[in-house]
């Protein structure tokens, strides 16, 4: 491995005007060390921001312009306020100085005073005249809490195959799965994977946490026979064919070994989609649809473009015709005249994952559900994708969002995604985030954000650069958390942010003041002021959706028995002796069984079973999550029935199927959703959240701790 090479550190003058931009000359890996950004990393991060500092020289007249600007500056381009509080930009203003506040509601208004949510428009004149304009995002203080404790599950949507799949799980399963869950469980929610549109390639990412676009989700989830047109297609014969094919899909990953493969299920699907997209539309469909463009506006337009001009070009928008690089160019408008028959397509599948999105949160809520679909925002989209290409004003080129180097990994991590510029947020009044949101929270109930301290600073990865040599670039978070609240409290919806690994000081604290639940994790949850012991269950924080796993840690089946050790063992993961892992693996395990054993939570399972198996024991980690008073208690649906394997096994690409595989039991076979559903190991695991009513309830009186 080469050695990172050594930072030139930032001079003064430089790291004065870095620090006006948001951009950080240092990091800390740990509490107690801190690092150097390079000069390098703050040059190009600047250049990147628009910022010229490629010499002494244009340091110097960038650092005066600067200053200049901010000091003669009478607003930001985004002023914040809570609702019941002045937003705290205006004490600033001049004495004497006139407001005139045009609201999101068509009112005009002389003073920021009981203002009603919404992004609204500021002017302020001063008495010598200047004048100043910003957008003025009203938001309300926090969001509510739940309402009461709810537990649920949490599955990649993909794996969940039903004997309707088409090869892999789709969103006819999810309405299945949260009808089943909240009437015959009662489960308060079900959490997915990222349902956004990937990239189209050959083969396709089948990663749901690099899409094309964050914005619209991808038809692939689509259940075809649920879409009312395919009673009408004119040659039924080649949908049953399809369906046919679709079959032997299902049934090799079921039966015969096979991972899911998203590509050949696309390929028929879209098929099926083209002969559907046939059938004209009745006046009550049309009517929808034509509703639905409407709301979606420029924002679709620019997406069926993209997916319409992607088929001609490729899936990379920098490698296409250079006057179609530019969403707004006069090429581009010929070339969609010209496509408008694959707009209309791409517009339509669009229109119909909606509907069926809304019909899978429909039937949750239906079912009893208080929470309903609880979607997965992921943290960035794919540099050549949908969203990079229709918003590039937004992203700043030439970067890449990822990790500083830290314990874990010593090189740090480049995720390949662009980061959002946070100056052409600002002066945007957020629209970007905003309207994202907004389309999300259409069908969730709930929506957990990937990387959630993205809203704060985000790790910025100069192209052609090692991740060692970035930096951290700030956004505004009050800004970013404002719209967050705004959005949601309209929606009516909960907000999980996924807070785990390096958190810097005063944001799971800002999260927590505004009502954002964070995500802890059982095996992360230890005394590490202290004696490094588990956690006793009153030391947990309410405000959280607690779990066991997630998609990128081991089943806890597999953690239990260590085979996760295993696993990483035999593809050359392991940074030392494999007897080493084993031992700390074991001890770890070990400490949480002592645990939930002096809490009494082992219990024998089916009547009077061996509370040292491993059903008694996954059980028992459940209960223990049960002692806590965190108000969201997730289940890993593979958890269940004993599954094995990671969905996601971090640092690997092609060493391990990930994002490829269908949800097994502890030997490994498929299991179908009707299994699941049928499962005497899985109903056993969910009565102790439903039936162990005086676990859920025993934090309030503090009983219990290791």
């Amino acid at each position: 491995m080469t050695a990172p090479r050594p930072a030139d550190p930032p001079s003064e003058d430089l790291s004065r005007l870095a620090a006006l931009h948001g951009v950080a000359t240092s990091y800390s890996p740990s509490p107690d060390r801190s690092v150097a950004a390079s000069a390098t990393a703050v040059t190009l991060a600047l250049a990147a921001l628009g910022v010229d500092a490629s010499t002494p020289g244009a340091v110097r007249a960038a650092l005066a312009a600067r200053e200049g600007e901010l000091g003669e500056r009478l607003l930001p381009p985004t002023v914040v306020g809570w609702s019941g509080s002045p937003p705290a930009a205006l004490a600033a203003l001049p004495g004497g100085t006139r407001l005139r506040i045009d609201t999101e509601q068509g009112e005009s208004r002389a003073s920021a005073d009981g203002l009603p949510p919404g992004v609204h428009r500021l002017t302020a004149t001063t008495p010598d005249g200047r004048t100043a304009t910003a957008h003025l995002i009203v938001a309300p203080p926090r969001l509510p809490a739940p309402a009461g404790r709810s537990y649920g599950l949490l599955v990649q949507l993909y794996s969940l195959l039903s004997r309707r799949s088409w090869g892999m799980g789709d969103l006819g399963d999810l309405a299945e799965l949260a009808g089943w869950a909240g009437r015959s469980l009662g489960a308060g929610f079900v959490q997915v994977n990222p349902l956004h549109a990937a990239v189209p390639g050959a083969p396709t990412d089948p990663s749901p946490y690099r899409p094309s676009s964050r914005r619209f989700p991808d038809p692939v989830h689509l259940r075809i026979e649920d879409v009312p047109e395919a009673a009408y297609v004119e040659d039924p014969g080649r949908l049953r064919a399809l369906l046919e094919r679709s079959g032997r899909l299902r049934e090799a990953v079921l039966h015969q070994g096979a991972l899911i493969d998203r590509d050949a299920v696309w390929e028929l699907k879209r098929e099926a989609l083209e002969l559907l997209g046939e059938v004209p539309l009745g006046p009550g469909r049309r009517a929808a649809y034509c509703d639905f463009l409407a709301g979606q506006g420029q924002a679709l337009e620019d997406h069926a473009t993209w997916c319409a001009l992607a088929e001609v070009h490729g899936s990379d928008w920098h490698r296409w015709p250079t006057g179609l690089r530019d969403p707004r160019s006069a090429e581009t408008a010929r070339a969609r005249n010209g496509l408008m028959d694959r707009v209309d397509f791409w517009s339509r599948l669009a229109w119909l994952t909606d509907t069926q999105l809304t019909a899978a949160q429909r039937a949750g809520r239906e079912a009893g559900m208080p929470v309903g679909i609880v979607h997965d925002l992921a943290v960035g989209v794919h540099p050549g994708g949908a969203d990079a290409w229709a918003q590039q004003e937004y992203f700043a080129a030439g970067m890449s969002v990822g990790a500083p180097p830290d314990a874990f990994n010593a090189r740090g991590q480049d995720w390949g995604l662009p980061p959002w510029r946070p100056d052409r947020l600002a002066a945007s009044g957020y629209a970007p985030f905003r309207e994202l949101l907004r389309a999300l929270f259409r069908y969730a109930g709930a929506l957990r954000i990937d990387h959630v301290m993205g809203l704060f600073r985000l790790w910025w990865v100069p192209q052609g650069h090692p991740p060692t040599e970035g930096t951290y670039v700030r956004y505004d978070a009050e800004a970013m958390l404002a719209v967050l609240v705004l959005e949601a409290s309209r929606a009516g919806a909960l907000v999980i942010g996924e807070d785990l690994g390096t958190v810097e000081p005063g944001v799971r604290e800002a999260l927590r003041e505004r009502g954002v639940l964070g995500t802890s994790v059982l095996w992360f949850e230890r005394d590490w002021d202290g004696d490094g012991r588990p956690l006793p269950p009153d030391g947990w924080r309410a405000d959280c959706l607690a779990t066991a796993t997630t998609h990128d840690l081991p089943s806890t089946a597999a953690r239990l028995t260590g085979e996760h050790v295993e696993l990483r063992d035999s593809l050359g993961l392991l940074t030392r002796p494999l007897e080493e892992e084993r031992a700390e693996a074991a001890a770890d395990v070990g400490e949480w069984l002592s645990a939930l054993s002096r809490l009494g939570l082992l219990h024998g399972t089916g009547g009077g079973g061996d509370p040292s198996s491993e059903e008694a024991q996954i059980q028992a980690v459940h209960r223990f999550l049960l002692r806590t008073p965190a108000r969201m208690v997730g289940v890993w649906l593979p958890d269940g029935v004993g599954d094995r394997r990671p969905q996601n096994l971090p640092g690997t690409w092609d060493q391990y199927p990930n994002w490829r595989l269908p949800i097994a039991d502890a030997q490994g076979r498929p299991v179908t959703l009707e299994d699941l559903a049928a499962s005497p190991r899985l109903r056993a695991l969910m009565e102790v959240l439903r039936g162990d009513g005086h676990e859920a309830g025993e934090h309030e009186a503090g009983e219990g701790g290791p």
